[in-house]
């Protein structure tokens, strides 16, 4: 006989504790929504088919929400993904009766950062938020809770969502459930390595230079970063132009139905992205026309990529042209200094406000002690930046962004790593380290992704390669602007082409 293996052994036996809490919360009735309902069976299921189940009577919406709960009480002590726990909440909406939206049932996390519901802490990962309780609830949290989406807790996130780990003082670090020793990425990592433990299929995520599609990439999962002004951000809370909302998610169809539930303008909202023609959902099933495609390997900081994302991008390159679509190299016609000189003062002034936006709440100023030492020297470098810098940098990012527009009219995708690196460890991305270290790892962390947040482009980690370690490597594909659509089309082709839905980490 084989011997088992310890991750194995305590593989199993996560499960089975999920499967027994889950028993004990929910006692057999008689009644198969009564019943218990094994850890193995909801890993099998996207929010879709979850939605399904409950809609047929097959399961309840408190039966799904208590495995959901086991799993994380299970896994979460080891992963620290969940921050804040809004058990007692779900349940009670649960309870009172969900809306007969397109995910009625499914639980769902909210990130700690930037997402407001009424009541609840969003501390953002910074100790100086602790305690700051929300007097609204975001535009599109309410749009999450009218498809019906059960909000059980909030996700970890770096403080302000500041680097491309999940690290932070004040809860500790996030870690990924394919190799704990490493990071599941940031500034989304505990909203990913909630989805590829299992707690549930779908999770809120926010990208403001890759964090939606850095943590997709590194725990092997999908993560769309939609266009510019395809969600809201209101109806008051400070966001950046760079910032998108959507999710990370195991399936494509999981993604897109979320973006159907949520795109379109808010009262107010100014910059709109065109209207699609039909529906996202419906366009992941439908194959998409013969694309020309063009392969961007050399980041925009021309560092070294590592071989084993080279050989994610030409693998998928190859795929592609396999299933009957063009595929050229190109190179990006960004200068890199140009570019993050522009880019560093947008973001600091994102980082400013937040801050003085505290200041006000407490009546206070902030001190060394409230931030991670990076963030506080940051800071201190931008918290006297002019406006003069300001509209320079954006002008700057403008230019770039119609140089990269004038690119794509020759390629309806730009395809590249969506990292430089596989996974890192633990700590090569914290905030509370020396600036020399952190910056000479730093410095590639977002060098394919951060460009389409500039440009307001949609992009999105597609999760096609494993290295022989077994760590994920996603790869990126970027559409023109407002063409979520066509990238939905693709990934619907590539899922079913190469599925990863069964793919799941052994660590935990």
């Amino acid at each position: 006989m084989k011997p088992i293996s310890r991750r194995a052994l305590i593989r199993n036996s996560l499960a089975a504790a999920t499967t027994a809490a889950v028993a004990s919360a929910l006692p057999a009735q008689g009644n198969p929504a009564r019943t218990p309902l094994s850890f193995e069976d909801y890993r099998q299921w996207d929010a879709l088919k979850i939605a399904e189940q409950v809609r047929s009577g097959e399961v309840s919406p408190l039966q799904i929400l208590e495995t959901a709960i086991a799993r994380a009480e299970a896994v979460n002590p080891v992963l620290n993904c969940i921050v804040e726990k809004l058990y007692e909440q779900a349940r009670a909406a649960v309870k009172q009766g969900l809306p007969d939206g397109p995910f009625r049932g499914v639980p769902f996390l909210l990130k700690d950062l930037g997402m407001l519901l009424e009541g609840t802490v969003t501390t953002h990962g910074s100790r100086f938020y602790r305690g700051a309780v929300a007097s609204y609830t975001s535009t599109v949290v309410s749009r999450y809770q009218q498809a019906g989406l059960v909000i059980m807790g909030k996700s970890a996130s770096p403080e302000f969502g500041g680097t491309g780990t999940t690290e932070s003082t004040l809860f500790g670090d996030t870690r990924n459930p394919w190799d704990l020793d490493h990071s599941p990425g940031g500034s989304s990592g505990g909203a990913a390595a909630a989805v590829a433990a299992g707690i549930l299929p779908i999770a809120n995520a926010t990208d403001g230079g890759g964090s939606i599609r850095i943590p997709a990439s590194a725990c092997g999962l999908f993560g769309m970063k939609p266009s510019r002004g395809r969600t809201p951000h209101g109806p008051r809370a400070l966001s950046s132009i760079m910032s998108a909302t959507h999710a990370i998610s195991r399936s494509v169809r999981d993604s897109a139905a979320l973006l159907d539930a949520t795109a379109g303008p808010e009262p107010g909202q100014t910059l709109i992205a065109p209207a699609p023609r039909g529906s996202f959902l419906q366009a992941s099933r439908e194959a998409p026309r013969a694309l020309r495609i063009g392969l961007v390997n050399t980041p925009i900081t021309h560092t070294p990529v590592d071989p084993e994302c080279l050989r994610a991008s030409r693998d998928a390159a190859t795929l592609c042209e396999s299933l009957g679509h063009s595929v050229e190299e190109v190179q990006l016609p960004v200068d890199a200094r140009e570019f993050f000189g522009a880019f560093g003062p947008i973001m600091a002034a994102n980082t400013v406000a937040r801050i003085r936006s505290r200041e006000q709440a407490l009546g206070r100023s902030v001190t060394r002690d409230d931030l991670e030492p990076l963030i506080w020297e940051r800071y201190q470098a931008d918290k006297d930046n002019s406006a003069e810098q300001l509209h320079a940098a954006l002008a700057t990012i403008e230019r770039i962004a119609r140089q990269v527009a004038l690119l794509q009219q020759h390629y309806d995708v730009l395809l590249s790593p969506t990292l430089t690196k596989p996974p890192v460890t633990i700590g090569k991305l914290s905030l509370a380290q020396d600036k020399a270290a952190y910056e000479a790892e730093a410095v590639s962390v977002s060098a394919f992704t951060s460009l389409y947040n500039a440009t307001g482009q949609p992009a999105m980690s597609v999760p096609l390669h494993w290295t022989p370690s077994g760590l994920p490597v996603g790869v990126m594909f970027a559409g023109r602007y407002g063409e979520e659509a066509l990238l939905y089309r693709l990934a619907g082709q590539l899922e079913q082409a190469r599925p990863w839905f069964g793919r799941v980490p052994g660590a935990v």
